[in-house]
């Protein structure tokens, strides 16, 4: 532990924190085949029973989260995802293996997953006066909308001074906070997973999300950007059948 001025020990993240502990996050998106609507109806009902059934039950891990959503009609190549957040990596295998297994799942493919992690964020958001960081521990479920997409910095950024980066992530965050009503979460991919970052936005307005990105666009940080697609726009339903009824 690094000594600060005055031979007092820095703090260390759990100490700032309490005990909360560093969450895994998987956003897991899935396609259905086709030919799953072709089938009887009893056997589509029994199918998506099933895969609600092993949802449910990993809901009741501790420490674990679950949340679903539907992208019918939003995009071509996902029909509905997953945002699992567990204390255990190992979880999110085993939860997979049990549903590929299935009636819904053997026809089903996954056609994105986004694998990242909670931490603190090295910037100070100095709109918060204590200077807090909620994005520590994730609470999901704030709003009905769901924007997530993974997110990559060029290498430029990288070799910037600290200030230099601190000082536009001041604006960024300035930006930010003009809307309060999209709730933001950053969770960090490096080195166990091809993107840096996945962000995730809540909201209850999409319109209010749109203005939100096309203003940081404008920022001196978006240069900064290497990637941040794809995007997906994802509609949350509480009970997992009723996010599986819209296929």
């Amino acid at each position: 532990m690094r000594p600060q001025m005055g031979g007092r020990p820095a703090m260390t993240e759990k100490q700032q924190h309490g005990s909360l502990p560093t969450q895994y996050v998987n956003f897991v998106f899935f396609k259905v085949d086709p030919a799953w609507r072709r089938l009887p109806t009893e056997e589509q009902e029994m199918g998506k029973k099933e895969f609600a059934d092993v949802i449910r039950l990993y809901q009741q891990r501790e420490g674990m989260m679950i949340l679903s959503y539907s992208l019918v009609g939003i995009r071509a190549d996902a029909d509905f995802m997953l945002w699992r957040i567990s204390k255990e990596l190992d979880l999110f295998q085993e939860m997979m293996t049990k549903l590929l297994h299935t009636g819904l799942g053997k026809y089903v493919t996954l056609s994105y997953s986004y694998l990242s992690l909670t931490k603190r964020s090295v910037y100070v958001d100095k709109m918060d006066p204590q200077h807090q960081n909620p994005r520590v521990y994730i609470v999901p479920g704030k709003g009905k909308y769901l924007f997530v997409y993974p997110f990559i910095k060029t290498r430029d950024w990288y070799h910037l001074t600290f200030p230099t980066r601190q000082g536009m992530m001041d604006e960024h965050i300035q930006i930010g906070g003009k809307y309060p009503s999209v709730k933001l979460n950053t969770t960090y991919s490096f080195g166990i997973d091809d993107q840096e970052f996945v962000v995730a936005f809540e909201t209850e307005s999409p319109k209010d999300f749109l203005e939100l990105v096309q203003e940081l666009r404008e920022s001196e940080a978006s240069k900064y950007t290497l990637r941040d697609t794809p995007m997906f726009t994802c509609i949350h339903h509480p009970e997992a059948m009723d996010m599986l009824n819209t296929l």
